[in-house]
């Protein structure tokens, strides 16, 4: 079992920057795809980012493109997300999961494991 721990959370006016971090637990960490997705009060979970198992590859959603960079540190067993321009409709909670296979995805059915989520809330 993977356990994830997501940090970095909080408070930021429109315009600002935030960097969310998610840890795991264990290995074989390095051997899977990590994403990101969010969920705002009142609607389902949106794709947010993903990256494959060494970092080479990613993808983004389309409301984030261009402002969000997710990454990832293998030694340190963690992956990155850094939220630029944040804006009031980026408001959420964003949650990291793991993929039990290399290659990122965009859709949520394909990851296998879940943190428990970090509050961001951007105001105008």
């Amino acid at each position: 079992q993977v356990q994830l721990v997501e940090s970095g959370g909080g408070l930021v006016q429109a315009g600002g920057s935030l960097r969310l971090s998610c840890a795991a637990s264990r290995y074989p960490f390095n051997n899977y795809a990590m994403g990101w997705f969010r969920q705002a009060p009142g609607k389902g979970r949106e794709f947010v980012a993903a990256i494959n198992w060494n970092g080479g590859s990613t993808l983004y959603g389309d409301s984030v493109k261009g402002r969000f960079t997710i990454s990832r540190d293998n030694a340190k067993i963690t992956v990155y997300l850094q939220m630029n321009s944040l804006q009031p409709e980026d408001t959420a909670v964003y949650s990291c999961a793991v993929r039990r296979n290399m290659y990122a995805s965009r859709w949520e059915r394909e990851y296998d494991y879940w943190g428990q989520g970090t509050q961001v809330t951007v105001s105008s």
